[in-house]
């Protein structure tokens, strides 16, 4: 199981470092840093741009610690946070399958994020060698917390910037229907 775990932090942390890069760089056919903040102001999250480097910053970096086994919990905490994100702003609406768009596949590798927490990274890892792999299933819940309410916050943060961007703009007159309301 030893390779078994190294395989799944080397395949899950490379597809985040892919993902990252994406959105940072434009790599692997990515929208780079310009897109990435575009899609973030479609979704509502302001700013645009700090919210567009957040995340992938957080898939990119988060992705590499979790290759390299470093700081398990807190890199898993990160990218746990990041799906979550992507699961409230983009795929809760279309339901749960992926092949409609849905969140299957963000809350597959949120699973397997907690899987390797759980664990625990394994003995070819920076948090063995450094006498600092944290295990088990409390670990495991922390990081997911920690994930949601990171999440929890951006979103509540972006809201609120939006909202703030957004007070001094012409409000548009209420259709009729509404204003019967």
């Amino acid at each position: 199981m030893k390779f078994g775990r190294l395989l799944a932090r080397l395949f899950i942390g490379g597809m985040f470092i892919g993902h990252g890069t994406q959105k940072l760089f434009g790599w692997f056919g990515g929208p780079g840093i310009e897109g990435t903040t575009g899609m973030m102001g479609s979704l509502g999250l302001a700013p645009a741009r700090s919210n567009a480097y957040a995340a992938s910053l957080s898939e990119t970096v988060g992705g590499a610690a979790i290759a390299l086994g470093a700081f398990t919990p807190a890199a898993a905490a990160s990218l746990i946070g990041t799906m979550t994100t992507a699961i409230r702003t983009v795929h809760q609406k279309n339901g749960f399958w992926a092949a409609g768009g849905g969140y299957e596949y963000n809350l597959t590798i949120i699973a397997a994020l907690l899987l390797i927490v759980d664990g625990g990274p394994g003995p070819i890892s920076v948090d063995s060698a450094f006498g600092i792999e944290e295990t088990g299933a409390g670990v495991a819940l922390a990081a997911l917390a920690a994930g949601v309410v990171g999440s929890t916050v951006t979103l509540a943060a972006a809201k609120a910037a939006h909202a703030k961007a957004n007070a001094g703009a012409p409000s548009e007159p209420l259709s009729p229907d509404a204003a019967a309301a």
